[in-house]
């Protein structure tokens, strides 16, 4: 289960439009995720969209592998989402920007991304009560 397929990717121009004009956010510094509960036209139970602006991180390079951790500890820890959208038979969208104008460590970047997904479980939770 520890893949990134292309479904999992938002593609979808409407859905990216609909994310961010009907999205909900929250930020745990130094992402900012927003999320709409809604389907994503894919087997994919979530689909992910990650920006790394390049107003804050100037580098292509840089830009890039802050994209690959965050792609990689997302791959690796998708599972604590999964299994809460999995039970309630849900399917999500949503947008990981990069706020900081510099580069963190991996370990660090796992840690936020697990905290992330923990938040966005809570938010599932919350909307069936």
């Amino acid at each position: 289960m520890q893949s990134f397929n292309k479904e999992e990717r938002l593609r979808s121009k409407k859905l990216i439009e609909k994310l961010f004009a009907e999205g909900q956010s929250f930020k745990i510094f130094p992402f900012r995720v927003i999320w709409l509960n809604a389907d994503t036209g894919t087997g994919a139970a979530a689909s992910l969209l990650i920006s790394v602006p390049a107003k804050r991180i100037r580098k292509a390079v840089q830009r890039n592998l802050i994209r690959r951790r965050i792609r990689e500890a997302y791959r690796k820890n998708k599972q604590i989402f999964y299994s809460t959208l999995a039970e309630r038979g849900r399917k999500c969208v949503f947008a990981v920007i990069y706020l900081s104008g510099e580069t963190i460590d991996y370990k660090e970047t796992e840690g936020k991304i697990i905290s992330l997904l923990n938040r966005l479980k809570m938010e599932y939770e919350n909307i069936d009560r």
